[in-house]
């Protein structure tokens, strides 16, 4: 499909005006193209290279505690990477399952050729959406549309090749590391964003900062050695199992492409005080650890751990690359030292005593645009059609990239058809958590989402990110297909079945012990009440009243779940419903808040008018704004909206 796709289309695109155009082929910009193109949207995808479209530039994994809500949300609106990762995964397992179902992390170590070979495969055949080999030089811009907020208008690219410009509507940037990306390996240093792949053009970030005035900071991130299996003696390593049955990402699935007995297992061994050494002694010949760049707090080279936290043992988890791959992939031992250096550190860990380094790890250090820039529909404030995603935003991983990406595509698209932006509120979604934080906080360094992010995350679960998104992705947004709709209303419609069955089974607590007689119920007054106890099972209760519960036995699991934290979910309603009022009430994008008449301390107003939040929601989360701030400019937007529009009512 790939050879074919390249002998039709080769290096240019087959015309020159697009709905929306999206810079760049990782996982942003794969889910961004699609989107858009789900929405209804002509659009263009301009990559380096069309066989790297999908590649797992760092570890071959997908998922994890928080990032595996993602998944499950980007898969609820019809995004690709939860179906990639169900072909692609060859060890799966559930995080934090001693925990609450709230917050276990759905994750898959995954085989790098499938995985990339069916994002291409998906992409390849996405209707209105056409995939071009280029080096993108510079943005199109002219003067902004008076009729809309901003300073500038973007109207498409210039390609490097020398071709004619690409008109757009729109333009997604989702350049990940390669925007004035550098690596770094011991003392040398080298333009690009990966190693094998031809750096950026330097016009893009030129104009980002020139002409269209973009704070635009720095961050660094890398990558381990990749080591030869053969070369591992494994014995000495801790196995590590995978769940058996795999738990797919995607709702669309009941199992996966590998067989339970097909998975491949990884291996957990340690540092030793050897690491450290060779960490100490090897400094001075390493100088991506000396620069003032900021990497990732949550993923640390294995350099910045020894300096952070001297004479402790570190985890290195062996895993694998792939079902045929010869190599392994040492997670925790992101290095960027000399190559020699790097082999005498990996033979300092028994399982490794006689290891050989295949590839070896580097640094990369790239420009990010500071996102306080951008509006909830991660679009330039300041610039008109132009949208970010990925790390462009200052966030690190794949899942972060892919939500963001979607929600770039989805809007970009919105815009290019003259359709209401769309948002995502961190009531309802992680996705709408990650973005808020972004353009409401900014980042001081790569950000990476967590479960404690989620203020609701017991309503914010992995197993209902489809009655929470999908049928809004389809009724509201535009990007969800008519198939997985009704399957969410299917879901839905028996879940609501099921549950009010469970709640008509009204018993004494003589008779539920007559029922369950194995279990101590103290008080009940119905099934739900019963299923929340630890030890009943919704196939125990199926058992006892088979003809009222038995044809919903495939929910057996997400009915106890919404039974362990219906009380709690029913606590939150009414501070669900405080913040949705907050977030509904949009604050004018050209409000003076120098000047503005109310009691604001200089400090508020500056971060204020710096950041321009576009509701009293995001405003209220903004560092450096008081309580006594936000009521002050409650008031005033009451009173405003009361002269406008006298007949409206606020609350």
């Amino acid at each position: 499909l790939l050879q074919l796709y390249r002998q039709i289309f080769g290096s240019l695109p087959n015309k020159h005006q697009y709905d929306v155009i999206v810079v760049g082929g990782g996982h942003a910009g794969t889910e961004a193209a699609a989107a858009a193109a789900r929405v209804g949207a002509e659009t263009l995808l301009v990559t380096q290279k069309i066989h790297t479209i999908g590649a797992l530039s760092c570890n071959p994994s997908l998922g994890g505690v928080g990032k595996g809500q993602l998944v499950k949300e980007v898969d609820a609106l019809d995004g690709l990477c939860g179906r990639a990762g169900d072909w692609a995964g060859i060890h799966f397992s559930i995080l934090n399952r001693r925990k609450g179902p709230a917050v276990w992390g759905p994750r898959a170590q995954l085989d790098r050729e499938r995985y990339r070979k069916f994002i291409q495969s998906e992409l390849l055949s996405t209707p209105r959406l056409t995939v071009v080999e280029g080096s993108v030089e510079d943005l199109l811009v002219t003067e902004p549309n008076p009729e809309e907020p901003g300073h500038h208008k973007v109207t498409g690219i210039r390609l490097e090749n020398g071709s004619d410009p690409i008109s757009a509507s729109s333009v997604i940037l989702t350049t990940g590391t390669f925007l004035t990306g550098s690596l770094f390996m011991g003392q040398t240093m080298s333009p690009g964003g990966r190693i094998g792949d031809a750096p950026s053009s330097a016009g893009l970030s030129r104009t980002m900062r020139e002409r269209l005035g973009l704070r635009i900071g720095r961050l660094r991130t890398g990558t381990p050695p990749r080591i030869v299996k053969d070369s591992v003696d494994l014995a000495q390593a801790h196995l590590h199992l995978p769940d058996s049955p795999p738990t797919p990402f995607s709702f669309l699935n009941t199992h996966t492409r590998c067989k339970p007995e097909e998975q491949l297992p990884c291996y957990l061994t340690y540092t030793t005080p050897g690491v450290e050494r060779v960490v100490q002694e090897s400094l001075h010949l390493n100088c991506h650890i000396q620069q003032d760049a900021k990497g990732p707090r949550y993923c640390p080279s294995i350099e910045s751990r020894v300096l952070r936290f001297p004479g402790r043992k570190h985890q290195v988890w062996l895993e694998p690359e792939g079902v045929t791959s010869d190599l392994l992939y040492p997670q925790g031992l992101s290095m960027t030292m000399p190559p020699d250096i790097q082999l005498r550190l990996i033979r300092e860990i028994p399982a490794m005593h006689r290891a050989e380094i295949h590839t070896p790890g580097y640094g990369v250090q790239y420009d990010f645009v500071c996102p306080t820039q951008l509006s909830p529909a991660l679009q330039v404030k300041s610039t008109q059609g132009l949208f970010l995603a990925g790390q462009i935003n200052g966030t690190t991983g794949y899942e972060e990239a892919a939500a963001q990406g979607l929600w770039a595509g989805v809007n970009a698209a919105r815009w290019a058809l003259s359709m209401p932006a769309v948002t995502l509120s961190r009531t309802e979604s992680y996705i709408g958590v990650l973005i808020d934080d972004l353009v409401s906080r900014g980042v001081t360094e790569p950000y990476r989402m967590f479960t404690s992010r989620a203020e609701f995350r017991t309503s914010l679960r992995p197993d209902n990110a489809d009655l929470r998104l999908t049928l809004k992705g389809f009724e509201e947004v535009g990007c969800v297909s008519s198939l997985r709709y009704q399957e969410a209303v299917r879901v839905r419609d028996s879940l609501h079945e099921a549950l009010a069955a469970l709640q008509s089974l009204v018993l004494s607590s003589p008779n539920w012990k007559k029922k369950l007689p194995d279990i101590h119920i103290c008080e009940a007054k119905n099934g739900m009440d019963v299923l929340q106890y630890s030890d009943v099972s919704f196939e125990m209760l199926a058992s006892a009243f088979p003809e009222c519960l038995s044809p919903y036995m495939e929910f057996s699991q997400r009915l106890k779940i919404e039974a362990v934290y219906k009380r709690h979910c029913d606590l939150q309603r009414k501070e669900i419903a405080r913040i949705q009022k907050e977030e509904n009430m949009s604050l004018p994008q050209d409000m003076d808040y120098i000047s503005l008449p109310v009691s604001l301390s200089n400090e508020a107003r500056e971060i204020l008018d710096r950041v321009r939040p576009s509701t009293l929601g995001a405003a209220t989360r903004l560092q450096g704004i008081t309580p006594a701030a936000i009521v002050h400019l409650l008031h005033y937007v009451q009173r405003e909206l009361g002269r406008t529009h006298p007949d409206s009512h606020v609350s």
